[in-house]
């Protein structure tokens, strides 16, 4: 919200110097703010729809609508955003003129400065809370919450995109010549298509669907075995249905004399201290097999899937 607040007011003050000055660089820093709006605008919808009640045709319910607004976000950045300051910064290059009214895009892009420091803080302050130890690249990287690694990069590319812009104005002014607000708009073009495409990365990898961090899992395979009723983990999988749901799917070995209640009543044991390590498991499938060490001892498949399934991987008798 403090993102869209601050986008909509620096839009708006960027459309009014570019028309008192003509300058591409700030037409194209305005189009960028627009584009910003919208994209806060897509992340809000995307948070709000993920919310809807599981359905029988979508049984694992609605959390990956914010990876898909996210990615949606990646699109509207580089083909509103980046082509067009490409376009416009090539356009100014080739055919430049003088700047009028210098004093406008000066004063508005000082003014988007503030407002974009003030929406940059608000973003830090939010996502240090969820960092821990990881640094901001790590962050960015491993956040399965789309919404905040994507207005950090947006309002840092802002911040960016502020100063090439107040540096290409500048340079027009102290030349003279127009082409420099144009080299300033290309550079900015640049920025938002780099920007976009390390969005696309990340959001793609979240869509395809992401594993639980290292310390999660470790939490979740602490929790299974209890050393009694579950003596250790066959294989697992875990995958987010959304950024605070996770789904758990493990073969456990159970001794082979508990009976069928015994079986259960550890399933459902399993299952509550899951539950309480990571609260975001929502979704758990735990099946009971009995461990085999000679099967184990054979080695891994090569053409079964990283710790699935297969001949060697389902260490197991049946």
């Amino acid at each position: 919200m403090a993102a869209l607040g601050a986008n909509l007011a620096i839009a708006a003050s960027k459309f009014v110097a570019f028309v008192f000055s003509g300058s591409s660089s700030m037409l194209a820093e305005a189009v960028h703010s627009l584009a910003d709006s919208g994209n806060q605008i897509l992340l809000l919808l995307g948070g709000r729809k993920s919310k809807r009640a599981a359905t029988p045709q979508h049984p694992f319910g609605y959390g990956r609508e914010r990876f898909i607004y996210a990615f949606l976000v990646s699109i509207v950045l580089f083909s509103i955003g980046g082509m067009f300051a490409l376009y416009e910064g090539y356009e100014k290059v080739k055919h430049p003129h003088d700047l009028d009214s210098w004093y406008w895009p000066v004063g508005v892009l000082i003014f988007a400065i503030i407002a974009e420091g003030f929406s940059f803080r608000t973003a830090i302050k939010e996502a240090s809370e969820l960092r821990g130890t990881f640094s901001w690249a790590q962050f960015i990287r491993r956040a399965k919450a789309p919404e905040l690694p994507v207005v950090l990069l947006e309002d840092f590319g802002a911040l960016i995109g502020l100063l090439l812009a107040l540096g290409g104005v500048g340079l027009a002014l102290l030349t003279g010549s127009g082409v420099w607000d144009g080299v300033g708009t290309l550079c900015i073009g640049v920025l938002l298509i780099s920007i976009a495409l390390v969005l696309a990365v990340e959001t793609k990898s979240l869509l395809l669907g992401e594993a639980a961090g290292a310390e999660e899992v470790g939490r979740i395979e602490r929790a299974l075995v209890d050393g009694d009723t579950v003596t250790r983990i066959i294989h697992m999988r875990t995958l987010h249905l959304g950024p605070e749901e996770l789904l758990v799917a493990a073969k456990i070995a159970v001794r082979h004399d508990d009976t069928a209640a015994e079986v259960a009543a550890a399933i459902n044991a399993a299952e509550e201290r899951i539950r309480s390590s990571v609260p975001i498991a929502r979704v758990i499938y735990l099946e009971p097999d009995i461990y085999s060490a000679e099967e184990a001892a054979a080695g891994p498949d090569p053409a079964a899937t990283p710790g699935g399934p297969g001949p060697a991987n389902d260490h197991s008798d049946h």
